[in-house]
């Protein structure tokens, strides 16, 4: 009996360490992971750069000379960086520029600048001074309505488009109070303004609607994130227990606007354009990536836009060749390859 207490003690005692370990390693993972995941965007060759356009900053990371330009543009309370999971093989191809919208890391941020019709038009104006050649351009979310925007404007400096999950027929009032965006990032940043309070981070954090899929279980989680904002402050919020993905999500925090989502809460980033008007002018060849989506119970589009909506959006895209994903929204970081593959094979309809 004593020899089997003693030998369930050491198996004990193994099973504690191992798990310790593995316990380590993943919460190694998660936090060091955007670091470990932006070493092969270093060592791609890529360099970030300011540019000075229309009297504003444009922060943006440019790569090597590899194939044709190639701009991106990332969704709202992202950055260029958000890119990582696809900029090394994208720059094996292409001459990548990411930028950062205004409103977000780098570059300027002033409420006047943040509606679509300006940034699209600034954007044009970056690949005519820096890029200086057509270009294709990409852009995710909200990224994805700036691209519609300059593929309809300027032929001429946009060679063709992928859209990246826009919320085309979307955003406008009042659909936009049944989309998750209006309800949780545009409504966390009018209720941040209007409050008083001066740390966007924190209260962004606490706010977040994500939270609901806890189902009473977060308090824990709130705790440990605002307690590393606290030891922190100036950069984003880690949690250990979460996946990379989730902590992506809270990365660009620090550097973000909340008019900006201000600008979607009353929907003045829609001013002076019409969005399907937009759409069916493009002339050029247009790749339209919609994600997987569904309704919460409570009526709340978890997504960008329905499935008939992006049927509607397909129909009115003259030359579009739609992909349906499996993915969630993020379709570029958690399909890499094949996002990488559509950039491909839209190049490719443009050479044409």
């Amino acid at each position: 009996m004593r020899r089997v207490l003693k030998w369930a003690v050491i198996v004990l005692a193994v099973v504690l360490v191992a798990g310790a370990s593995a316990a380590g390693v993943y919460r190694w993972n998660n936090v060091t992971a955007f670091d470990r995941g932006m070493k092969p965007v270093w060592d791609a060759g890529f360099a970030e750069k300011d540019a000075r356009v229309a009297g504003q900053t444009i922060h943006y990371a440019e790569g090597p000379d590899n194939g044709p330009a190639l701009l991106l543009i990332h969704g709202q309370l992202m950055d260029w960086a958000s890119f990582y999971p696809v900029l090394p093989d994208l720059a094996k191809s292409f001459h990548v520029y990411a930028v950062d919208v205004y409103g977000h890391g780098g570059s300027s941020h002033d409420p006047a600048l943040y509606t679509n019709v300006r940034l699209g038009a600034d954007l044009v104006s970056f690949v005519k001074q820096v890029v200086g050649r057509p270009t294709i351009v990409s852009g995710h979310s909200s990224g994805g309505l700036i691209a519609t925007w300059m593929a309809a404007n300027a032929p001429e400096w946009v060679t063709g488009a992928v859209l990246e999950d826009p919320p085309l027929l979307a955003t406008a009032l009042p659909r936009a109070k049944t989309t998750w965006n209006w309800v949780d990032l545009a409504s966390t940043c009018h209720s941040f303004l209007a409050s008083g309070e001066t740390d966007f981070v924190a209260y962004s954090f606490v706010h977040a609607r994500f939270w609901q899929f806890f189902n009473g279980g977060e308090k824990g989680m709130i705790d440990e994130g605002l307690a590393y904002h606290a030891a922190n402050p100036g950069k984003p919020i880690v949690l250990a227990w979460m996946p990379p993905s989730v902590n992506e999500v809270f990365r660009a925090t620090p550097t973000y606007d909340p008019r900006f989502g201000e600008a979607f809460y009353t929907d003045s980033w829609d001013a002076g354009w019409d969005q399907a008007d937009t759409m069916a002018r493009i002339t050029v060849p247009v790749t339209y990536l919609h994600s997987q989506v569904s309704v919460g119970a409570d009526g709340i589009l978890q997504g960008a836009t329905t499935n008939e909506e992006a049927a509607r959006i397909h129909a009115l895209l003259p030359t579009s060749v739609m992909i349906q994903t499996t993915t969630g929204h993020n379709i570029h970081g958690e399909d890499p390859a094949g996002f990488v593959k559509a950039v491909t094979e839209l190049a490719a309809r443009a050479r044409r």
